[in-house]
C-alpha cells in the first residue's frame, strides 16, 4: 500500500493553474487503491495539512481543496521548503507504518517570501537522500512547474532518486507523468 503526500501550491503566483492542478490530484486519487493513504499539504506563505485519509473519498478531497486552497491576499510567499520538510516527515512516518511513501509537488516551485521557508537547492538533495535511506522505494513527482524549474529538479535529484523514482511533468505532460508515477509506486 502507498502513502502519497501532496504538496499543493495555493499562492498568488499559482492561482491561475490551480483548478487544473486540483483536477490532476483528483484524477490521481481515483487511480490509487482503496487501502492507500493520502495527505494533502497546502503551501502558500505557510504550510499545513488540509486532508488526510482515503484517496477514494473524492467528495472530501474536493471539499478540502476547495475550502483551503483559496487565494488569501494577506499571504505573501511560497513556503515550499517548509512544506517539503513536513511532507518528508509524513513520508517517513507512513513508511514506518508499512506504506510505500511518495511525495507529489504540484505548483510553480517559485521561491517567494521568507527565505527560511524556501527550498535551499544546495541542501535539498541531502534531505531527499535522508528519506530515501529510510525508504528505498521513496518516489517523488513534480508537476506544473516551468521547464527551467523542472530541469533544476532533474539536475539536483536524479543522482539521488534515479530516473524511475523521480518523475517530472509540465502541464502538457502531466497525464503521462501520472502513469509513470503509478508504475514507480508499484501499481
Amino acid at each position: 500500500k502507498a502513502a502519497v503526500i501532496f504538496v499543493v501550491d495555493s499562492s498568488a503566483s499559482n492561482q491561475k493553474d490551480l483548478p487544473e492542478q486540483k483536477m490532476i490530484i483528483r484524477q490521481l486519487c481515483s487511480m490509487l487503491d482503496p487501502e492507500d493513504h493520502i495527505k494533502i499539504l497546502r503551501v502558500s506563505e505557510d504550510s499545513y495539512l488540509i486532508y488526510e485519509g482515503s484517496p477514494q473519498s473524492s467528495a472530501e478531497v474536493r471539499k478540502s481543496m476547495e475550502k483551503f486552497t483559496q487565494y488569501d491576499e494577506k499571504e505573501y510567499g511560497t513556503a515550499y521548503g517548509l512544506s517539503l520538510k513536513k511532507a518528508f516527515n509524513h513520508a517517513m512516518n507512513m513508511q514506518k507504518d508499512g506504506y510505500i511513501p511518495a511525495v507529489v509537488v504540484i505548483g510553480d516551485l517559485e521561491n517567494e517570501g521568507a527565505v527560511d521557508k524556501q527550498i535551499n537547492w544546495d541542501t535539498f538533495p541531502n534531505e531527499v537522500n535522508n528519506v530515501k535511506n529510510q525508504s528505498e522505494d521513496f518516489t517523488m513527482m513534480f508537476l506544473f512547474a516551468k521547464p527551467e524549474k523542472l530541469d533544476l529538479v532533474k539536475e539536483k535529484l536524479t543522482p539521488v532518486l534515479g530516473e524511475n523514482k523521480l518523475i517530472i511533468g509540465s502541464e502538457t505532460t502531466s497525464n503521462k507523468s501520472l502513469r509513470r508515477f503509478l508504475n514507480a509506486i508499484g501499481r
